[in-house]
């Protein structure tokens, strides 16, 4: 989503930080390209206007223009000022109370029941035993699907007879809670397609009847300033407690992520990253802020490689890395694996340094490479795999036949493992750690 934004303030700021010292003109170029480029990505122009006066202050006030740094501080003048914009309220997600209620709030479209489930798995995670209760009557399915997605997370879901009002739903669903031990409930209230007195009306209800620790609030990050529009309806009408930014993964401007706290007063707690059920994130500023200027996210990377690696299966990585013994069979289960965690993209842009190549490297995968780098190494044999010295010319014909690809992929993939080999060879005698087992032995 930021993929834009990104290339514009990394481009912006790069040029400050190749300079020694920087004038009073110099920032202010830069801090034009920076206020074009938040507009450009659809944040608020009050939110901008105040971001870039900021900035400015702080950058041509005391010593910075006069350090042999100034590049690299104003660099870190926009970080900081960015992690202030994202990081508004008490972004800490609390689950008070026994059973602790939390209520999903929101428009349809916004990816309110899938979120319901996302944050369920979640809260599994935390050790919690939460109950699911299914208080949307009016969206055809609503029920079926959030079951649906309960059976997958062997959650169990709550559903009350046809007519029940949704408070009463509500209700009675915090008393099933209490049968069955429950600690935590997760009630996916009713949306409509648009903002309206009733839907209001009801919310409150709900809120009257079961007094949830948690309301949040579940937006669509891809409808731009729409989005900020429907938070404030809803934080006026409704006590939220937070924000759920949805398809955050998506190709819209991102502009909406970047303000919606600091017009709304309501702090994100949570993005949601894709489509699956385990494709939601703890809100952290300082990682976003961090990705947004190329900085990367380690944490995020880290927590998601522990989250998608068996601790065991990477020491045995590790231990291979080392001892030089990487096979093309180890290639393949690293791609399967990396694949998990999330579009390559993104992956990408959480490595310091990296950012620049994500796009190119996702463009990759969209054009089919690493599914065509999985058809050639499949289309080996055991042997071939494990040692492709054997590959002579022949062979490499019969895998490229095999493999719907052509004799020059075959040889590309070839030459990038062998200089894959020789890299991992002097990692090795440099004593270093294997990633792998570095990321996920991070415990």
């Amino acid at each position: 989503m930021f993929d834009t934004l990104s290339d514009r303030l990394r481009a912006t700021l790069g040029n400050l930080t190749g300079r020694g010292r920087i004038s009073e003109a110099d920032v202010d170029a830069a801090m034009r390209e920076v206020r074009l480029a938040l507009l450009e990505a659809d944040v608020n122009f009050k939110v901008v206007k105040d971001f870039i006066g900021r900035v400015r202050e702080k950058a041509v006030g005391g010593d910075v223009l006069a350090s042999l740094t100034a590049g690299q501080q104003v660099v870190k003048i926009v970080h900081d000022e960015l992690v202030d914009l994202l990081g508004t309220g008490d972004r800490i997600f609390h689950l008070s109370g026994n059973p602790a209620v939390v209520a999903m709030v929101g428009l349809q479209g916004s990816g309110k029941t899938t979120s319901t489930a996302k944050l369920a798995r979640y809260v599994v995670k935390q050790g919690r035993r939460p109950l699911l209760v299914a208080a949307d009557p009016y969206r055809p399915a609503a029920a079926d699907q959030l079951e649906t997605l309960g059976k997958q997370l062997d959650i169990p879901v709550f559903r009350a007879p046809t007519g029940t009002s949704v408070p009463e739903i509500a209700r009675l669903g915090v008393e099933a809670a209490r049968r069955q031990v429950r600690d935590v409930v997760i009630i996916d209230t009713a949306g409509r397609l648009s903002i309206d007195q009733a839907l209001m009306a009801e919310i409150a209800a709900v809120n009257a009847a079961v007094k949830p620790v948690e309301t949040l609030l579940v937006v669509d990050a891809m409808t731009g300033q729409e989005a900020v529009a429907v938070a404030q309806a809803f934080a006026a009408a409704v006590p939220v407690t937070g924000l759920i930014l949805t398809k955050i993964d998506g190709d819209a401007r991102g502009g909406a992520a970047l303000s919606i706290s600091a017009v709304t007063g309501v702090p994100v707690k949570f993005l949601g990253t894709g489509e699956k059920t385990d494709a939601l994130e703890v809100f952290h500023p300082d990682r976003l802020a961090g990705r947004i200027l190329g900085m990367g996210d380690i944490l995020t990377l880290v927590e998601r490689a522990q989250e998608t690696f068996d601790v065991n299966q990477a020491q045995k990585m590790e231990e291979k890395l080392r001892k030089s013994s990487f096979t093309l069979e180890d290639m393949l289960e690293q791609l399967q694996q990396v694949q998990k965690m999330g579009p390559i993209g993104q992956i990408m842009s959480m490595i310091p340094g990296m950012g620049n190549m994500a796009n190119e490297a996702q463009a990759a995968v969209d054009r089919g490479d690493l599914k065509r780098t999985e058809a050639i190494i499949r289309a080996m044999t055991p042997v071939e795999r494990r040692d492709p010295t054997v590959l002579n010319a022949s062979r490499r014909r019969r895998i490229a036949t095999g493999s719907g690809t052509a004799l020059p992929d075959v040889n590309r993939l070839v030459k990038q493992f062998t200089e894959m080999q020789k890299l991992m060879k002097q990692l090795a005698g440099g004593g270093r750690r294997g990633a792998l087992g570095s990321l996920v032995g991070r415990r």
